[in-house]
């Protein structure tokens, strides 16, 4: 007998099992999610029910296709499957195929959510274990920390044979919870931020400032690169570029020096807050982390968080540094993080920022001169750019 091959891949759930009457809303965007990142597999077809949903592959590779699921939010896990008839026959014979060619250790598991099926779980396992071991000497038992755990779901209609799991995103589906500004510097943290924000299921897009020509165009070109990277686990990200060297040397040229940081961060969230209400976001979203540097005290984050109507999300504001590295290296932001190009934010550094800035002396700083049309002349040449995971193709997703 011929090797089995797979014939789907069967997605489990992960948070979306707690949503209730939601449940099916999320399953739905989660299923639209999937079918967009595999949309040029025109084989593979799909079925949704309320515990899973089923990826019929017609001959597609599943192991091609997993690195575009591992990165989609929503899915716990996934494993590639084949289905038989409710027969003991039929699904030792099934399994043994299955394992024909691997070595290692295996463990039977076997769950029969079929009470009607005339064989307990304990005589599957068993006939299941006895013909593999029987039919591959490379493979030993292993009930503790198996390389392979065997899985057999029996159902009403038909059984259900995997052998490996792989561990998804988790989170929620990106779409469900509506749209936000990411605030995307071309450092560690805000990359990072915006990976936590799509996990909860929010769809982000992002704005950067670009003070050339005391920015680079690789400064640029790194924080488009930071969006590809990030842009994989929700198919594409806009991307607002904002033109922002005026505004800022004319904060520096007015403002007290210890004020500047301050002040610059206020425009930046009042460009921010426009630019989202433009594009219907619901919230910001940065990296700030609380101490980090002067401006993310509290104090200052309470003063600069007051030109905003929106609500202001900072998915990193507890973690310290190496945790905020560790997610980097994890979502494969870090090294293009590191790159020596500096933004606006790090070119005009004052000496002895204020740490502790009183909004009625900020205020006063912004006096000094009138900064309205700077900003929205920021705010109205800004450009926008459309960034897809692989080289800006756009026919990869929709």
């Amino acid at each position: 007998m011929a090797k089995i091959e797979y014939e789907f891949i069967l997605i489990r759930f992960g948070e979306l099992s707690t949503k209730g009457k939601n449940k099916k809303d999320f399953i739905k965007q989660l299923a639209l999610n999937i079918q967009r990142a595999l949309q040029k597999y025109e084989n593979l077809k799909y079925e949704r029910t309320r515990d899973h949903i089923y990826i019929h592959l017609n001959g597609t590779d599943p192991k091609e296709i997993s690195p575009v699921l591992e990165k989609i939010f929503g899915i716990r896990a996934f494993a590639p499957t084949i289905k038989v008839e409710n027969d003991l026959e039929a699904i030792v014979e099934a399994s043994k195929q299955l394992m024909m060619d691997k070595g290692g250790t295996f463990k039977v598991i076997t769950k029969r959510a079929n009470k009607q099926f005339p064989h307990h779980s304990d005589e599957i396992n068993r006939a299941v274990a006895s013909a593999i071991l029987k039919n591959n000497e490379n493979m030993k038992v292993d009930v503790h920390n198996p390389d392979y755990p065997v899985v057999v779901e029996i159902r009403e209609q038909a059984t259900y044979i995997m052998c490996e799991t792989i561990l998804g995103a988790g989170g929620y589906p990106v779409g469900v919870g509506e749209k936000a500004l990411l605030m995307l510097s071309g450092g560690i943290d805000s990359p990072v931020a915006g990976y936590l924000t799509m996990k909860r299921g929010v769809e982000i897009e992002c704005i950067h400032y670009a003070s050339m020509p005391y920015t680079s165009q690789e400064a640029l070109n790194k924080v488009k690169e930071l969006a590809r990277i990030i842009s994989s686990y929700q198919g594409r990200i806009k991307l607002h570029v904002v033109p922002f060297t005026e505004l800022q040397l004319a904060i520096y040229r007015n403002c007290d020096e210890e004020y500047a940081i301050t002040i610059m961060r206020r425009m930046m969230y009042r460009i921010a807050n426009e630019i989202a209400n433009r594009n219907r976001c619901l919230a910001i979203v940065n990296g700030e982390s609380i101490g980090q540097v002067a401006s993310q005290t509290l104090n200052s984050i309470g003063v600069i968080n007051a030109v905003s109507d929106l609500p202001v999300i900072r998915p990193v504001v507890t973690y310290d540094k190496l945790e905020i590295i560790d997610l980097a290296e994890k979502i494969k932001t870090y090294e293009t993080s590191i790159l020596p190009y500096e933004d606006c934010c790090t070119i005009f550094t004052p000496k002895n920022p204020v740490t502790k800035p009183h909004i009625l002396k900020v205020e006063k700083q912004e006096s000094f001169f009138d900064w309205k049309p700077l900003l929205q002349q920021a705010v109205d040449n800004t450009e926008v750019e459309i960034i897809y995971p692989n080289s800006n193709n756009e026919e990869d997703y929709l």
